[in-house]
């Protein structure tokens, strides 16, 4: 299901949508990750975005 943009709450900041490809695009691009690194991330640490930064600090840095 889509975001709906006219709901501008902070309660979706604290995680990724993998099925939203602007956010995957947008993480992918911060960390330096592609897209399916991204989806991997998210397919085995789940989409809480404090974890995913962790985790892709850690990746980034192998």
């Amino acid at each position: 299901m889509p975001d709906d943009k006219n709901k501008l709450g902070y309660h979706d900041r604290s995680r990724v949508s993998g099925d939203e490809e602007y956010e995957v695009g947008y993480f992918a691009s911060k960390f330096g990750l592609s897209i399916p690194q991204v989806r991997q991330l998210i397919a085995k640490h789940g989409n809480d975005r404090e974890t995913l930064e962790r985790e892709a600090e850690a990746l980034k840095s192998r």
